[in-house]
């Protein structure tokens, strides 16, 4: 016997619904418990077993008796427990996140593509992993992917695995170089771990290299997620890690069905070549996309573009919500501001010497071209350090110079950039590491000696002599007084640590301190910052290994930048760690700290950071300097401290007339060239083209039909207390005491006695953050559903009850109704996808069964949140329930009509979506499981009527 999808069975005494994996198998059914979850989903072998169809019973008045809370826990119970939604995105019953009607706008975007190729570019704290994943959860949950693959750098490999995990419910294996040796001692022969692992997190620099590029090609999943794919440009000489990076996408681009989702902050780097390169990756037509996309012969670029790229700015995001029925909140206000210090007379005198000493090892004649870079590139770093602090100072004069490896002036040039310069966009990883000033030709007696004379006198520079050090320490004092929580980035691992230390002493033991830099492996940093955040005063001194991917609003509000970064997008980067989508204060505060009589400060100052903040303030949006800028800082500080006449003084290099070279015109000229692509760009995207109020209506369908955040800590809190929990009153977190709590439930929860839960924000004090789908809920959902159920279990979840209350003037009937429902989607090759989908309907009527006068959804929805005014006691109750489930036969044309109408709404809904998404319609059926399930029936008396 045949057994279509979503149909009710009977087998293994109890009921159980037909799930879509049974499709195409004759001898085996997979089903799923009807008040169950899916860790009960089992298989039954047809020949061994005896499966018959099912009915849904009534509710037994004399058994099933409950009272006003017995119908809100079960509604509730129900609908959080789906993970098989009925509205057009799948995914959404799957998530432990709410996400926002304008991150729906991606989801919208990537209906329309097949296969999905999308660079989401939206402005740091915008969402992006949110966006990305909510993507792969929905093919996902489509069934037009089974395997995915995140590849990003090494450092943000845990936050994706954690992401995956607790907010989509997909399980990923880690693939780093820590990991990689003992995964693969678990695979067969001619087996490669991709074969193993359906869904994983790739360390972009662990896979790169050509045995495992090839092995991961070979087996590479249907979806490839991208994250920091700035990273990935093929951006020519000197760039090695980024060309194999982008030879590696561009081989796994070539299969035509493969889907690719590119993330980043900062698709553009500059350089329009490596934006193309990008795009490429999504449509080969694109690698030839014109400089200039305006005017009616590029129209094809405009509208191709347009179909892939999705980039908006908060300005973009607080526009599109104030155009929907959201209040919310979504980013905090960002208040700029700078801080000044002046260098003590011993550090200014120590700040001469170190620039006498660099010139004189520079203008040597007697070195070869070569020599002459490397030491030009050991003195830069040097300056660079001390102008940080007098520990980065130290460290560069004992330290060998990186570029002493070098063969060539070419190759010093690298490795002097890559250790000195901000303006390369590599992972940040290794980046807060000193370059060092010694060479091997330093071991003359005289040269070691005075860079050891020199890194001693820098040493003793620190604390009281320190100008930068005591007047951050004030702007510390001033800012946790007000109740702030900072963040200083700096540059170097030395510094950070010094800091750190002289912090210490001079906040007192009240104030928690903690470093973070490049020393520490991830998931170190990860856990200091954690425990950090457990301390009402606490200050964060880090490198920018913390300045991308990892999220710390929920725990600091403010930034201070200790040390200038080169490159501006860095500052950006820094500030969108707190300044971000769930950011509690209304406030975020960024300072830049500056030198006023430090010439490499104010060079930057004036001719980056300055440039870059007024182009923000005209437009709107941060444009990246172009990439050619970071030889435009080498020539203005060569310029400024390396001349070869003495005309200048130390007191007088403050800005002279040398900042107009031509280099610094030409990057000019470039910058803002960039900033008129941008203006013509920002109207090529999709998102413009997608319909806010089509995407919030879906939205808050969503939100009504499955839960929202109120509903999951209403139905918490108030389920927990049914089943004999103790709850505490008053703020988040909530503990909740089980101890008298039914024992299968508890063993559902693992033997956990006592709960410590939160529903918004960050965990705090080790509590538990909880959604829709987080184990305690659905646990908790699934117990009150099966207590419900089973009229021979006691306890909180009943399926009928009598109210009396003022609310009615007559008397009313709420019906609880699950509607199942087959739907079936087109696929590719034109076969249909059959797909399961639940719903629950409460329908309402006032009078009697014979002659109904239906509610409408408002009333119904409103009666079911009446308050009681007095008890009824248990034979009236049952009187007055048997009066409606005798009769019930008079209801069973309406509710098949509110099925098939429902059944309707949902293909609208469907349709609704695909017109929104501008999707060619393969086609999609909707049709409804008949007799829908009445879980519940509840009577409401008006108060004083018998």
């Amino acid at each position: 016997m045949r057994f279509e999808v979503g149909s009710l069975v009977h087998a293994r005494g109890r009921e159980w619904v037909v799930l879509p994996e049974s499709e195409g198998e004759d001898d085996l059914l997979v089903l799923r418990p009807l008040g169950g979850t899916e860790d009960e989903i089992a298989g039954i072998y047809l020949p061994l077993e005896k499966v018959v169809p099912a009915t849904f019973p009534l509710p037994d008045p004399s058994k099933d008796l409950g009272n006003h809370l017995s119908c809100l826990l079960l509604r509730d119970a129900v609908r959080l427990g789906f993970r098989s939604a009925a509205g057009p995105f799948r995914s959404l019953a799957r998530l432990s996140v709410e996400p926002r009607p304008y991150q729906l706008v991606p989801l919208l975007m990537a209906l329309r593509l097949d296969p999905v190729r999308m660079l989401i570019a939206d402005d740091v704290g915008v969402g992006k992993t949110i966006e990305s994943l909510m993507i792969a959860r929905e093919l996902l949950d489509r069934g037009e992917i089974q395997r995915m693959a995140v590849l990003c750098p090494p450092h943000l490999a845990e936050q994706w695995q954690r992401t995956m995990r607790d907010q989509f419910h997909i399980d990923a294996t880690l693939v780093l170089p820590a990991t990689a040796s003992r995964l693969e001692r678990d695979i067969g022969v001619g087996e490669s771990l991709f074969d193993r692992h359906p869904h994983v997190v790739v360390s972009l620099d662990y896979i790169k290299s050509q045995r495992r590029f090839e092995t991961f090609a070979r087996a590479c999943p249907e979806l490839v997620i991208v994250d920091e794919a700035h990273t990935c440009t093929d951006a020519g000489a000197g760039r090695k890690a980024g060309q194999q990076r982008h030879a590696l996408l561009q081989k796994l681009s070539e299969d035509d069905g493969r889907h690719i989702l590119l993330v980043t902050a900062t698709p553009h780097s500059g350089k329009t070549d490596n934006f193309r390169s990008l795009l490429g990756l999504l449509d080969r037509e694109l690698f030839s996309l014109p400089e200039d996309l305006t005017g009616e012969r590029n129209r094809k670029y405009r509208e191709r573009l347009a179909r892939h790229v999705v980039q908006r700015r908060r300005g973009d995001v607080r526009a599109y919500m104030a155009t929907t029925t959201e209040d919310e909140t979504v980013f905090p206000e960002r208040e700029v501001a700078e801080t000044t210090y002046d260098l003590t007379p011993e550090y200014l005198a120590f700040f001469k010497k170190v620039i006498n000493f660099c010139r004189a090892r520079v203008l040597d004649e007697t070195l070869t071209h070569r020599r002459q870079r490397v030491r030009w590139w050991s003195a830069l770093a040097l300056l660079r350090a001390l102008s940080s602090s007098p520990a980065a100072a130290a460290a560069t004069l004992r330290n060998r110079a990186a570029s002493e490896a070098s063969e060539t002036v070419e190759e010093a040039d690298v490795l002097g950039r890559r250790f000195v310069m901000d303006l390369d966009d590599e992972s940040g990883e290794g980046s807060d590491v000193v370059h060092g000033s010694q060479e091997v030709d330093d071991d003359a007696p005289k040269v070691t000696s005075e860079l050891r004379a020199l890194a001693t006198e820098a040493l003793a520079l620190g604390g009281k002599s320190d100008g930068k050090l005591q007047m951050v320490t004030s702007l510390a004092k001033r800012m946790l007084k007000g109740g702030c929580s900072p963040i200083l980035f700096c540059r170097f691992i030395q510094t950070a640590d010094y800091l750190t230390k002289e912090l210490r002493g001079a906040l007192g033991s009240k104030v928690i301190v903690e470093t973070v830099t490049g020393d520490l492996p991830p998931e170190e940093r990860e856990r200091r910052v954690a425990a950090l955040v457990e301390h009402p005063k606490r200050v964060l001194v880090c490198t920018d290994c913390l300045s991308e991917g990892i999220n710390l609003q929920h725990g600091f509000d403010a930034v201070i930048h200790y040390d200038l970064s080169w490159n501006p997008t860095k500052h950006e980067q820094r500030e969108g760690r707190v300044d971000r989508y769930g950011q509690p204060r209304p406030i975020v505060r960024a300072i830049t700290c500056y030198g006023q009589d430090n010439p490499i400060d104010l060079l930057v100052r004036k001719k980056l950071l300055e440039k870059h903040q007024a182009i923000y303030k005209a437009l709107g949006i941060y444009v990246p300097v172009p990439k050619e800028a970071d030889s435009m800082v080498e020539s203005l500080i060569e310029e400024l401290f390396f001349r070869k006449d003495d005309e200048h003084t130390f007191e007088q290099l403050t800005l002279p007339d040398i900042l107009t070279t031509p280099d610094y015109d030409r990057i000019a000229l470039e910058w803002d060239a960039a900033v008129e692509r941008e203006k013509r760009s920002r109207g090529l995207f999709a998102q413009h083209a997608i319909k806010v109020e089509d995407v919030a209506a879906e939205a808050h369908a969503n939100r009504k039909a499955l839960g929202g955040e109120a509903d999951v800590e209403r139905f918490t809190l108030a389920g927990f207390a049914a089943v004999g929990g103790s709850v505490s009153s008053g703020i988040a977190p909530y503990s909740i005491d089980l101890a008298e709590a039914p024992r299968g439930l508890r063993e559902a929860l693992s033997e956990t006695e006592r709960l410590s839960v939160q529903f918004k924000g960050q965990p705090r004090d080790n509590s538990l953050l909880l959604g829709r789908t987080h184990p305690v809920v659905e646990s908790l959902a699934a117990h009150i559903l099966e207590v419900a159920l089973d009229p021979e279990l006691a306890g909180a979840g009943k399926r009928c009850g009598v109210i009396r209350t003022d609310a009615v003037r007559r008397r009313s009937t709420l019906l609880l109704v699950r509607l199942r429902f087959h739907l079936l989607a087109t696929r590719r090759d034109g076969s249909e996808a059959p797909l399961l989908a639940e719903d629950v309907a409460l329908l309402g009527f006032e009078g009697s069964a014979e002659a109904p006068t239906w509610l409408t959804d408002e009333q119904a929805e409103a009666l079911l949140k009446a308050r009681p005014s007095a008890n009824v006691p248990a034979d009236l109750a049952q009187t007055q329930l048997k009066r409606v489930i005798e009769r019930f036969d008079n209801l069973h044309d309406a509710l098949k009509d509110h099925a098939v109408a429902r059944g309707e709404e949902l293909l609208a809904a469907h349709r609704r979506v695909r017109t929104a998404a501008r999707v060619a319609r393969r086609g999609v059926r909707v049709e409804p499981h008949l007799p829908g399930d009445v879980l519940g029936v509840f009577v409401y008396l008006p108060t004083g009527v018998a």
